[in-house]
């Protein structure tokens, strides 16, 4: 565990490798779990804001549970969530042609439509953060057997964790706490995949 700022980051963050293999996983993180997506306070206000525009986007499904239950629900264990159907796929989340689960927060964003990329913690997975009331803790938390091939890409590749995560952390933390980190993992970590 080192810290890094307000941050106590799990030494997997920087040592553990992965990157995402749609075509293999089909993108199973945002339907494989006990709830929806974990939403931050100031997300909620963010869901309302581009709601209409990424409606469009949604399968029937997701549109009719999110009529029946709302844009945001509260789990007593993971606080504000998005509706899942069923207890299943993230209200928000649809199947494109491939068969690949996509957000519609983030397809809306990549058409230019809103500004906002998706939950932070959907942009952050496989790292999962327990905010405290002096420290987030970053843990990684990929699904043993659903995220097996990303780590299997990742150790191909060779990129760490965080630096998968680059435009997550720096969105969620800033530039100065990612470089930090990089810094971090090259003085320490670096040296010893090197020997």
């Amino acid at each position: 565990m080192i810290v890094i700022e307000h941050t106590l980051v799990s030494d997997e963050v920087l040592e553990e490798q992965f990157v995402c293999d749609l075509n293999k996983c089909k993108g199973g993180c945002c339907e494989d779990g006990d709830t929806g997506a974990p939403l931050e306070t100031d997300e909620l206000d963010i869901i309302n804001e581009v709601f209409e525009t990424v409606k469009p986007y949604l399968a029937l499904d997701g549109l009719r549970e999110i009529e029946r239950v709302g844009r945001y629900q509260y789990d007593k264990e993971f606080g504000w969530v998005t509706p899942a159907v069923n207890g299943g796929i993230c209200a928000y989340g649809y199947h494109d042609e491939k068969g690949i689960l996509k957000c519609a927060f983030e397809q809306a964003y990549n058409d230019g439509r809103i500004s906002w990329k998706k939950p932070i913690s959907c942009h952050l997975f496989p790292i999962r953060i327990k905010s405290g009331k002096e420290y987030d803790m970053l843990n990684y938390e990929p699904r043993e057997v659903l995220c097996a091939p990303a780590c299997v890409l990742g150790k191909k590749l060779k990129v760490p964790v965080y630096q998968f995560l680059k435009e997550a952390l720096i969105r969620k933390y800033g530039q100065e706490y990612y470089e930090g980190l990089d810094a971090y993992y090259h003085q320490y970590h670096g040296k010893n995949q090197a020997g």
